[in-house]
């Protein structure tokens, strides 16, 4: 039986078992070093997240449940909330209790001025428009309206009777409620219904004098 020959080399699937045995024992004889390795990165990620501060948040006063435009904020109506900064309202008004809401909010919705009765509704309108209340005659009538309706304001004189346009595309910004329910008509003997519209502040003198003199109503603008 012939022996091998020392001097020639291995065949490449021989090469290619020994390498493996010695990758093999390589990483079995350091495996108690990479296990401790893994573990130690494992805790030092776990210490740095339990450590990292809380993002920064703001207490914001929000709707604790749906309310309907036109009733006035109780205690139970509001709570607070954690808001990230730059998703504040400028307006927020914190301290709405005692207010009157011209518009419906929804559960969580911050408290803003605009939401209120009140000067801050006209921010949202052009330049040149204020926000003005006036006094509908007919409750049922201004039922019908919603916020953001346009709608042209019509004058008519009971005593001497025809009618005229007083303003045209007004905005209605805020339906305070019935004036029965919300505005004390039983102590002011003034029945109808209060709503904001967003008038030309030229057209303000106008609509006043018309208001103590005759009776108002609208129509829906084209």
């Amino acid at each position: 039986m012939l022996s091998a020959d020392p001097r020639r080399p291995d065949p490449p699937l021989t090469r290619l078992r020994r390498a493996a045995h010695g990758v093999r024992r390589s990483v079995l004889a350091r495996r108690r070093l990479l296990a401790a390795l893994l573990t130690a990165v494992a805790v030092t990620a776990g210490l740095r997240a339990a450590s990292a501060p809380a993002p920064a948040t703001v207490a914001v006063t929000v709707a604790a449940h749906d309310l309907p435009g036109g009733v006035v904020v109780g205690t139970d109506d509001v709570t607070t909330s954690r808001f990230a900064p730059g998703s504040v309202p400028d307006d927020l008004v914190e301290q709405p209790v005692g207010r009157l809401l011209a518009a419906p909010l929804t559960r969580g919705e911050p408290v803003s001025s605009a939401r209120l009765v009140g000067p801050s509704l006209s921010t949202s309108a052009p330049a040149g428009v204020q926000a003005m209340p006036v006094r509908l005659p007919d409750p049922a009538t201004a039922a019908l309206l919603r916020v953001g309706d346009r709608v042209d304001l019509v004058s008519t004189d009971p005593a001497e009777g025809g009618s005229r346009v007083l303003a045209y595309r007004v905005a209605v910004l805020a339906l305070p409620g019935p004036s029965g329910q919300r505005l004390g008509a039983a102590a002011t003997g003034l029945g109808g219904q209060v709503v904001v519209l967003g008038v030309d502040v030229a057209a303000v003198p106008s609509i006043s004098d018309a208001a103590a003199r005759t009776l108002l109503s609208y129509v829906w603008s084209r």
